[in-house]
């Protein structure tokens, strides 16, 4: 497992901090994607509409379209989702074919995660970080902190998001 490079870490600690922040307010969070260009300094954010496949699309290159303009280093994802508990994940075919989503599946055998995705010219890097509740509220809640893992051969329509820069490879360079 490649470690996240600090420069990326530094630049996405604080958005995930505040997605913290707003769940142990009892808020929801509302699925976004952040763009940024690290010679600029910029970081842009923009909410992704994901009530069907065909707005996810329209999400997708809505950020697509944005990380071109703005040059962009990276790409970073942040929504709530479900997961399926450790004894289910084996079954998660099945599941999806009798069910249709994790969503419509049995509460029981899901979980609430904060799915993390960080897009970069040198592979993708993932987390799940389960959510908890916080104290004995039953609206606030928190996540612990993420552990990302590297991956480098990834699909999927929030993939591929950024432009190629001259002289350097796609998403699945070589970080050095």
């Amino acid at each position: 497992m490649s470690q996240l490079p600090e420069r990326y870490r530094t630049a996405i600690a604080p958005l995930i901090d505040k997605a913290r922040e707003l769940l142990e307010q009892g808020e929801e969070l509302v699925p976004m994607a952040f763009v940024g260009n690290f010679a600029t300094g910029a970081t842009i954010p923009t909410a992704l509409v994901m009530r069907s496949p065909a707005d996810k699309d329209a999400a997708a290159r809505a950020v697509k379209l944005l990380a071109e303009q703005l040059d962009a280093d990276f790409v970073f994802v942040l929504m709530e989702a479900y997961s399926l508990r450790a004894d289910k994940v084996a079954r998660y075919e099945e599941i999806l074919d009798e069910y249709g989503s994790l969503a419509d599946c049995p509460a029981s055998w899901r979980i609430d995660v904060v799915s993390l995705s960080l897009e970069t010219r040198h592979g993708v890097w993932v987390a799940q970080v389960p959510v908890r509740p916080k104290g004995i509220s039953k609206k606030k809640r928190t996540i612990g902190a993420p552990e990302f893992r590297h991956y480098t051969d990834v699909q999927g329509r929030f993939t591929d998001l950024l432009p190629v820069k001259e002289g350097e490879g796609g998403p699945s360079g070589t970080l050095h």
